[in-house]
Formats: C-alpha cells, structure tokens, sequence
C-alpha cells in the first residue's frame, strides 16, 4: 500500500513500475527524479549538450555513448561496427568549472567509486588511483572525457597499460607507488548509482 511505502521510505511499487531501476530509498530516490526533471527540462528547452551530462540521469546511458560512436563514425566515414568508446578522466572535479562542452566526443560525470580514492594530477599530468579515505565511503571520480575509437586503437592502448578497461573502455590508472595486484585483491568498483563495474576485479 501507498501508505506503507512511505511510512518505510520505500519507492512504492505502483510508481517503481514505470520508473527507472534504483536500489535507492523513497527520500533519496525523489531527490534523484527531481535532478533528472531538471536535466532533461533544461536540454530540451535549450537544445543544446550540456557542458557535462549527469548519467545516472539517462534512462537509458548506453544510448547517449552509442551516439557519440554514431557521430564519429559519420564524421570521419568510418564503419560504426569498426568503433568503441575510450574514456580518460579528467582533474575537473566540478563540471561548472568546464569552460564549454568537448570538442569532441562529451564529458560525463556522476560516477563513484568503492574501495578506493582518486588523486587528481597536478597541472595537465593524469590523476591516478588511490587508498581510500577513511569513512569516505563512495568518493567521486572527476569529470570523465568520452571519445570514440577504432578498436585497433583499443588494442594499443590495452597492449600499452596496465589499466583495465570496462564497456565503454575506461582507463583507469593506479598509483605509481602501488602494484595493480592491490587492486585486484581490493575488488575495486565503478559505480553511477544504477550500475556497478568491477575494476582490478
């Protein structure tokens, strides 16, 4: 009943039913939508790409990456099936401070990580992976580059580094002054709030 749900914080069924999948409590869960309303009001009056796209806000992400591969592709006339997703993270820890959208491919933000901290680079050099601040549980990774590929190019990169790549592809390097077992043993996760990716798993 309706009553029950909200006596127990809980996203009553009636209304989960047509919503987007959220492990998220009712208060917290409103909270979301709201965010959501406000992002895809803002888009559609203006009918521009935001500087940095809030993805947990997408009912749908993949669709949203999928088009950034679709506009490459046409581009530079290249086969889609021929491309894939490369992401860097960025030392921009607040999407405002962006000064316009990217050139190419988009910036995101939203993601979070479990089991370990990042350590924005100093000037242009690449931030890396770190040992999680104590009672920082899901500390939150920078804005993140997205750009499409050719999947040669992926196997480069993979052949290159010792970061692990998820779909789409990122890049995820750990601290020069720790092994990469560490992470593997520490079940590094990726996560938005909908979906978990297992780094270093």
């Amino acid at each position: 009943m309706l009553s029950t749900s909200l006596a127990l914080n809980r996203v009553p069924a009636e209304w989960a039913k047509y919503a987007y999948f959220s492990k998220k409590g009712l208060l917290d869960w409103f909270v979301d939508l709201l965010l959501r309303i406000t992002q895809l009001a803002t888009w559609s009056t203006d009918l521009v790409t935001p500087k940095s796209l809030w993805v947990p806000g997408l009912f749908n992400p993949m669709s949203f990456l999928t088009a950034i591969m679709q506009v490459t592709a046409r581009q530079n006339n290249l086969p889609l099936d021929d491309m894939t997703l490369k992401t860097d993270i960025t030392n921009i820890k607040n999407f405002d401070d962006l000064p316009g959208p990217a050139e190419s491919g988009a910036y995101v933000h939203g993601f979070y990580l479990e089991g370990a901290a990042w350590e924005c680079g100093r000037g242009g050099e690449q931030g890396y992976l770190t040992d999680q601040i104590l009672k920082e549980l899901h500390p939150e990774v920078p804005v993140i580059h997205v750009t499409s590929i050719r999947l040669h190019e992926r196997r480069v990169l993979r052949a290159t580094t010792n970061a692990p790549f998820m779909s789409p592809p990122t890049e995820v390097p750990p601290s020069s002054s720790l092994p990469t077992s560490r992470w593997r043993v520490k079940s590094l996760i990726l996560t938005n709030g909908s979906f978990q990716v297992a780094l270093y798993s």
